[in-house]
């Protein structure tokens, strides 16, 4: 059991001389002991299955790393230290070794690369056993296209302390991060085998967003092409989860979108993580980063200045462009949101999304103020009461305000005013211009007919009663007359 003879660095002439009882005893011996340095060279070292697709779980148990140049590795020979040590593949594929010269193990697993330097060292040695081990993986150059931010091609460095492989997910995130519409349970990896053929691996990395198995993102090889198709139909619940996952989008980038409809400034707007709406019409305050969530529809309708309260939110809309050119429509219905706290309607948008707000056809007095009282409502409105009230000019109130209670917002009637009605002029829409005129009653509730909610830049004109019409009126037809007595009066005291 003692003997170290058939490790030692002799000639195959002199091995006749070896007894047979003998070597295979010694054999046998070192059988037992070599067991438990051959399973490094073994692991995760079965080799790839013959070109065509193949299923995650072939992948997870079958799937093991192949060498390239630029790997370093610490290769061993059991009893010969002067031929273990460490070594670098170089550029042409292969190891320069002691003794034997150049082996080339490009595109080997650990164990294929052990078994051909054990070949090459049975011409000086009677019985070599080799192991191979990986110390450090050279860059990696894959391809990636599909639902990712910025799809091309990517050099994958090598992690901290030059041990972590390059996987499925640390290439999404050298290429910003997958898109809203990334269909993750069918990623494809294509892969070209020493065979030249090419293999299709499937990758399921929503399972592992899921279950967290670290098997089902892949290593990768120089070379891959990576696949992420887009998904048929956006799901509002899954979106949430997409953007929460670590090869996600930067929170932190702004995005550019466009937001028309029932708000009060539609048009494109660069829309980051954080917002708060102003006045109507007022463009929303944006901030940088640091928010939990990335943007999101209701950010953007503030950002574009609040909604309108003619809007109608169960039907809004968010189209989007897919990378293979199909625009995509979701349907977003904020009135759940409002109703019971659907935070999955609020939509995380992503760049060059289009969001469409139409308008209702009947929207009820309750429903217009529950949606006044929104965070993506305008804190305020602008009304411009003229006229016979204490306080003329541009007032700041509420969305949905009643016009009664705008009128106290300007100091209410003085002593010269028409007091049952006013006139509530409003621009529409389609550029006409309304007048109607309205009879007040302070103790009446909103009511479109009797006591409508106010829009932005309505004007409410207050008139001059009929006394105040007729005394105004009397005293311009006085007016000359009591000027001539006044000059008449100075010229009597002037003469006396």
């Amino acid at each position: 059991m003692g003997h170290t003879v058939p490790y030692k660095i002799v000639p195959y002439k002199q091995c006749n001389r070896l007894l047979p009882s003998m070597a295979g005893l010694v054999l046998l011996s070192l059988m037992l002991i070599v067991a438990p340095y051959t399973a490094t060279a073994q692991v995760n070292s079965s080799p790839a299955t013959a070109s065509g697709n193949s299923n995650t779980d072939a992948v997870e148990f079958n799937d093991a790393y192949t060498l390239a140049p630029g790997d370093r590795v610490r290769i061993d020979v059991f009893k010969v230290t002067q031929y273990s040590g460490e070594n670098q593949v170089l550029v042409d594929g292969t190891l320069n070794l002691p003794q034997v010269g150049y082996v080339s193990v490009q595109g080997m697993t650990l164990k294929e690369a052990a078994e051909a330097i054990s070949a090459k060292y049975a011409s000086v040695l009677r019985y070599p056993f080799v192991t191979v081990n990986l110390l450090t993986s050279a860059a990696v150059k894959v391809g990636i296209a599909g639902e990712v931010n910025r799809p091309g091609s990517y050099t994958i460095p090598p992690g901290e302390g030059g041990s972590q492989l390059p996987t499925v997910t640390r290439a999404i995130q050298l290429a910003g991060g997958i898109t809203q519409i990334a269909d993750l349970r069918k990623v494809e990896v294509r892969r070209l085998l020493r065979s030249g053929t090419n293999r299709v691996i499937q990758v399921n990395l929503w399972d592992f967003l899921q279950t967290g198995n670290l098997r089902r993102d892949i290593t990768l090889r120089s070379g891959d092409s990576i696949y992420i198709p887009t998904v048929t139909q956006t799901n509002l619940a899954e979106s949430v989860q997409l953007s929460a996952a670590s090869f996600a989008a930067d929170k932190s980038v702004p995005l550019n979108i466009a937001i028309v409809g029932e708000v009060y400034r539609p048009g494109p707007y660069t829309v980051t993580a954080s917002a708060k709406t102003g006045a109507a019409g007022e463009t929303g305050q944006t901030g940088g980063g640091g928010s939990e969530r990335p943007p999101t529809i209701t950010r953007a309708i503030q950002v574009a200045g609040g909604i309108k309260p003619q809007a109608d939110v169960r039907r809004i809309q968010v189209r989007r462009l897919a990378r293979n050119g199909v625009e995509q429509i979701i349907s977003i219905n904020l009135w759940q949101l409002l109703q019971s706290g659907d935070l999955n309607q609020d939509l995380i948008l992503q760049d060059r999304d289009t969001v469409v707000i139409p308008t209702a056809t009947a929207l009820s007095a309750a429903e217009s103020t529950q949606i006044a009282a929104a965070s993506f409502s305008p804190d305020s409105i602008r009304v411009n009461v003229v006229g016979e009230v204490k306080q003329p000019g541009v007032v700041k109130v509420p969305p949905n305000t009643p016009l009664n209670q705008a009128l106290l917002a300007a100091g209410g009637f003085n002593i010269r005013a028409k007091q049952k009605s006013v006139e509530l002029v409003r621009l529409n829409t389609d550029g006409t211009v309304t007048r109607r005129t309205i009879a007040i009653d302070f103790a009446r509730g909103l009511d479109e007919q009797g006591n409508p909610a106010l829009r932005n830049d309505d004007i409410v004109v207050v008139n001059r009663s009929a006394l105040t019409v007729f005394s105004d009126n009397l005293g311009s037809v006085l007016n000359p007359v009591n000027g001539f007595l006044s000059v008449f009066s100075i010229f009597r005291i002037f003469t006396q």
